[in-house]
């Protein structure tokens, strides 16, 4: 098992949902935290709370749909002088559902890739070569399980987009203790994912973060969540080495 105490985490959309178990469960094994989301002050409750379990914690702010707002706040973790070791790109935007699928605006798209997309593989180009100096380095992007829906087409076809960027970027790590992933935390009740949805959002833990832990250096790997759910996080890394690409 990855030993993730003293290290340093980026969660996007740390302030709520799910984005907020990971940093918590994070805290809780030692890793220190960097919270972002669209405005400081969504994260001042789980920056006090995390820092509660005795870690370090910064918290920093960008709209992911402004790409110059995302380097900024890239910018700001490098002037403190932190190195970022495990990256979950967790923030993501579910625009419409669109009954009258026929009438999906372009709109629907471009918001949905920028944020989705481009926003968190800018993150990873970003981090991911100072990982591979290091020699350590994880990075789990969040993707979805949503299929067969044309109503969410501009969501899924981001989240389908990243899985691609996703597997190809796994292939300049391969074999190396820098590990990048997939997560599904299934169809969740958080505020993306809405008040009918199957599933607490506190089932996604430990499958979101299992991605952190893994030790294999083994990239490419998808990790349901709903599989992993309410697991020790022993018995988590178990199932998750076991998965093949």
């Amino acid at each position: 098992m990855t030993n993730v105490k003293g290290k340093w985490a980026l969660i996007t959309g740390a302030s709520r949902g799910i984005g907020s178990l990971a940093a918590v469960f994070m805290a809780e094994h030692g890793c220190n935290l960097i919270l972002h989301s669209r405005e400081l002050v969504h994260t001042n409750q789980i920056l006090e709370q995390v820092r509660g379990l005795g870690v370090q914690a910064e918290q920093v702010a960008a709209e992911l749909s402004d790409l110059k707002q995302v380097s900024a706040m890239l910018d700001e973790i490098e002037n403190k002088g932190i190195n970022v070791d495990i990256l979950f790109n967790n923030a993501a935007v579910q625009i419409a559902y669109r009954s009258e699928y026929f009438k999906t605006p372009p709109e629907d798209f471009e918001k949905s890739f920028v944020i989705n997309t481009t926003a968190p593989a800018m993150i990873c180009y970003r981090l991911l070569p100072g990982m591979i100096e290091r020699g350590f380095g994880r990075i789990i992007n969040t993707t979805s399980g949503i299929k067969d829906e044309p109503q969410q087409a501009g969501y899924s076809a981001s989240k389908a987009a990243l899985d691609k960027f996703t597997l190809d970027l796994c292939t300049v790590v391969k074999d190396t203790d820098v590990i990048i992933s997939l997560t599904d935390p299934g169809w969740c009740r958080t505020d993306l994912g809405g008040p009918n949805a199957f599933h607490a959002p506190e089932s996604a833990i430990p499958g979101v973060v299992v991605g952190a832990f893994v030790d294999d250096k083994k990239s490419g790997r998808l990790f349901h969540a709903q599989e992993f759910a309410f697991m020790s996080l022993d018995e988590a890394l178990t199932k998750a080495m076991s998965i093949d690409n």
